[in-house]
């Protein structure tokens, strides 16, 4: 059974999208060991736990250094027994000690077809509103593994989300979610959970 933990940053609708996954047997062998979260109000949190989850909150803002929360990062990923770590909508950074130690079993999902609109301060609608500005015709979602530069490992998952007339950055982010990361994230878990068999 692979285990999955899962790092969020907001309001856990990836998170959701794999528990309701994982509710319809879409995703087979594995399960989520813990929800971890730099932000004490994380709605992903509660989620987490309505399912009986751990889930905990490790914020940059209890610790004294950034070297110290990295440290306290590292210990829960390692306590909860992860064999995949999903980062879900996780705006922190995550320091190469930990990418290090998680090599090839740490992916992202980002709302873009990489390489376009992806690396630094490109996130959430940043993204979306980037693409618009461009005028592009498609835009999407990619499932990564994490290497230590941003939104640049190895491709797991693509998947292209038509770009209407009208858009606002808003309906483009809700779009690419319920066509893309919605599909694409439980998708990769599960790929990568029957590989584990």
């Amino acid at each position: 059974m692979l285990k999955v933990t899962v790092l969020v940053s907001g309001g856990g609708t990836n998170l959701q999208a794999i528990l309701d996954a994982m509710d319809r047997r879409e995703i087979q062998n594995a399960e989520i060991s813990a929800v971890i979260s730099n932000n004490p109000n994380a709605y992903a949190l509660e989620r987490a736990r309505l399912k009986g989850i751990p889930a905990l909150c490790i914020s940059p803002k209890a610790y004294k250094t950034r070297e110290e929360f990295h440290k306290a990062l590292l210990k829960a990923l390692k306590d909860s027994g992860a064999d995949l770590v999903v980062l879900a909508g996780c705006l922190v950074v995550i320091p190469e000690s930990i990418i290090r130690e998680y090599k090839g079993r740490m992916i992202n999902i980002h709302p873009s077809l990489i390489p376009s609109f992806c690396g630094t301060g490109y996130y959430g609608l940043k993204v979306h509103e980037e693409a618009l500005k461009r005028g592009v015709k498609v835009t999407g979602a990619t499932v990564h593994f994490v290497d230590e530069g941003t939104d640049t490992g190895p491709i797991l998952l693509q998947k292209a989300v038509e770009v209407r007339k009208g858009d606002t950055p808003e309906v483009l982010q809700r779009r690419v979610m319920e066509e893309a990361e919605w599909v694409l994230l439980p998708k990769a878990i599960d790929m990568i959970a029957r590989k584990e068999q």
